[in-house]
């Protein structure tokens, strides 16, 4: 990607050296573990959230985040931080530039770097839970060791790999403004396991062509990608479906119990945004075939 001198976004905070103190006997998990708190889910059809939030100790006299000090705003020092807050920068040109078209408004989220462990509106997460959007402050949170963790483990390598991971969860964040997020964990209250868990692979894979709508726009209007960067986020997206996972655990899949979708799956949608960038190519909701 070709990414340096670019645009820095102001919507950065990082709280990275903030990290917890314990309090009890809670435990805390590294990067390394989020792979097997999802596989370790996938197989049971248990909820991750919920599994990482006791791996956590919320709610249970385990870790708690220490008083956080003044998180620092504007440009980080390092030059992974400048990667992702360029990033971040440039869903921003995206969605600011695509929002009116869909008859609204964008408001940018904030990007929340952090090291360990953190507190957010939606509670207290460890590192193990991966990068992730909060709806209830309408920030994205990500541990950059992650991208260690897509590269080594995973085996997803190259920065539109890395790219990719945060512009899907920009549109998580594209989902909470235009509803759709709500209307989903509405229905998924009313539903049986099997159909909650259905519903949520169609709101990943929404998010997985979000995240190709704004790869479409960064490439034709701004020369972002350089050769090799869609296939490296083709890898990052076969890398994380569920059906690997769940293979690479035990040779056997269990769709019923997948909330995100199969590898051929995230790769599809990813590439739908890719070619359109549209978002209403995007519609998972409506498709017959995911």
């Amino acid at each position: 990607m070709r990414w340096k001198g670019r645009r820095q976004s102001a919507n950065v905070e990082d709280r990275r050296g903030q990290s917890p103190r314990g309090r009890g006997r809670g435990m805390t998990m590294g990067c390394g573990g989020l792979v097997l708190v999802i596989v370790f889910a996938l197989l049971t059809g248990q909820d991750p959230t919920q599994l990482l939030d006791v791996i956590g100790g919320v709610g249970g006299g385990g870790q708690a985040p220490s008083s956080p000090g003044p998180a620092t705003s504007g440009s980080p020092g390092d030059q992974l931080g400048q990667f992702a807050s360029v990033v971040l920068a440039d869903t921003e040109d995206t969605w600011n530039q695509l929002f009116p078209q869909m008859g609204g408004r964008y408001t940018e989220p904030r990007l929340v770097l952090f090291s360990g462990a953190v507190q957010s509106a939606c509670g207290f997460n460890s590192a193990a839970v991966g990068p992730f959007y909060c709806p209830g402050d309408r920030k994205l949170y990500i541990d950059l060791s992650f991208f260690n963790e897509l590269d080594r483990r995973m085996g997803a390598k190259g920065d539109f790999a890395q790219a990719y991971v945060i512009a899907h969860e920009v549109g998580h964040h594209v989902q909470k403004l235009l509803g759709i997020s709500d209307q989903v964990r509405q229905a998924q209250s009313r539903m049986s396991r099997t159909e909650a868990n259905g519903l949520s692979v169609r709101m990943e894979l929404q998010a997985d062509c979000f995240a190709g709508v704004w790869g479409n726009h960064a490439h034709n209007q701004r020369n972002l990608l350089e050769p090799g960067d869609i296939e490296e986020g083709l890898t990052a997206a076969a890398a994380i479906g569920d059906d690997k996972l769940q293979r690479q655990s035990t040779g056997y899949t269990r769709p019923e119990t997948w909330t995100h979708g199969s590898s051929e799956m995230r790769q599809r949608w990813l590439t739908k945004g890719l070619q359109t960038g549209d978002p209403s190519a995007c519609d998972t909701f409506q498709a017959d075939r995911l």
